[in-house]
């Protein structure tokens, strides 16, 4: 496994394009996302192989983020190789941006370098923070729903012996 690996063949100047691929199984190919990436201009490039993009645990995006400076671009060949879920990509290109680093999506054409780029990018975050609001009023009503019905929501409640184990202490 090439977890954290990185490929670089030029000496870094003042800002960079770095790459970062990621394929869930060992079993596949890196292939398809190394050319695109290389083609892009991209050196170094990070990997992470045989990685779930869920996994809080990717040496290679770690690694990347550590080395990311201002002025640099993170590159990816799509989206869904930097994660799976949508409110974690918004807010990991937040913080890239905070840290003056941009941000591009080959496949989806997103380039936080340009105004269109970030056009594109400001409607994934609209999404991703309507997501979370669905989320939280779905969670409310069916907590709101088990409450009507008499059941119990929270931590489990003490038992009539626990408690009198508790008053014997």
């Amino acid at each position: 496994m090439d977890n954290g690996k990185i490929i670089r063949k030029r000496p870094r100047e003042n800002t960079l394009k770095i790459g970062y691929a990621r394929v869930s199984t060992d079993g596949q190919k890196l292939d398809l996302q190394l050319d695109a990436l290389k083609k892009a201009g991209c050196d170094p490039i990070f990997i992470d192989q045989g990685v779930s993009g869920a996994s809080t645990e990717r040496p290679g995006l770690q690694k990347v983020l550590k080395r990311l400076k201002k002025g640099d671009t993170l590159v990816v060949w799509r989206l869904d190789r930097l994660g799976r879920s949508l409110i974690h990509l918004v807010d990991l290109v937040n913080s890239l941006g905070r840290d003056g680093v941009e941000f591009k999506s080959m496949t989806e054409n997103i380039d936080t370098s340009s105004s269109g780029g970030r056009l594109v990018f400001h409607l994934l975050a609209a999404l991703s923070e309507f997501e979370r609001s669905l989320i939280s009023e779905r969670t409310k009503a069916g907590m709101e729903a088990a409450r009507r019905k008499g059941k119990h929501i929270g931590r489990p409640r003490r038992s009539a012996a626990a408690e009198n184990r508790g008053a014997k202490l």
